[in-house]
């Protein structure tokens, strides 16, 4: 499930920021560079992000493979033609390229999520973001954090006991419209429990945030992305 995992790991002892950073300068250049070459270095970049956070490659994008198959049909579309030769390759390869460079952010998203709890989430964005602005932001992130993975859980428990009742042998639009109306329905019980719970615990919005402090992996990292900052300016 894409949540916090504690552990100890480079990539959890990481400051939360320099993670930010560090994904908001792949993502840049990701998008400035979009060659082949570029890509594989930048997959090199993600493969030794991925290591320093002990994660397998295999394993964290098969938490996103609800979203896979929508991202893989893109490339196919965009080959097929109405008429004759019916399939044109050459069509489909800035969408592949397109389709390598999302899994190589993905992949880095679903690391911070793994590596960084939602208090340390909610501290990176209050020192980023000031003021009001900043506090508000802050715990919207937070509570997404929290929430989205029971969210996860409810729709995973779901499948599950329809397909323990032969639900696999219904239509396929009866067992969509199972799982869609049962996942709004946990979502809303969710949704009113939360409220009740803040409301229990006198929700602040300005909560005392854990200390942030740069370590030498933070500047570590830093320093490769200054790198690759430099190297997509120059080439």
């Amino acid at each position: 499930m894409l949540s916090y995992s504690p552990g100890e790991s480079l990539g959890h002892r990481l400051d939360p920021r320099t993670k930010l950073a560090f994904q908001a300068v792949v993502a840049g250049v990701a998008l400035a560079h979009t060659t082949p070459a570029w890509l594989l270095a930048l997959t090199a970049v993600c493969w030794a992000a991925l290591a320093g956070c002990r994660l397998a490659a295999r394993e964290t994008l098969a938490e996103y493979r609800g979203v896979l198959p929508f991202l893989v049909v893109a490339p196919l579309l965009e080959a097929l033609r109405v008429g004759p030769p019916w399939l044109e390759l050459g069509a489909a390869v800035d969408p592949a390229l397109a389709l390598y460079r999302s899994l190589l952010l993905l992949a880095l998203a679903a690391a911070y999520v793994k590596t960084t709890s939602p208090r340390e989430s909610r501290a990176a964005v209050v020192s980023v973001v000031p003021g009001k602005p900043g506090r508000y932001l802050g715990l919207g992130v937070a509570l997404v954090f929290r929430y989205l993975p029971l969210l996860q859980a409810d729709v995973r428990r779901l499948r599950e006991a329809a397909w323990a009742r032969l639900g696999d042998e219904r239509r396929v639009d009866e067992r969509v419209a199972h799982l869609a109306v049962g996942s709004l329905e946990r979502a809303f019980d969710r949704a009113d429990a939360l409220s009740l719970a803040m409301r229990a615990r006198c929700l602040s919005w300005n909560a005392t945030a854990p200390a942030l402090a740069f370590a030498r992996g933070d500047y570590g990292v830093l320093c490769v992305a200054g790198a690759l900052v430099a190297a997509g300016v120059v080439w």
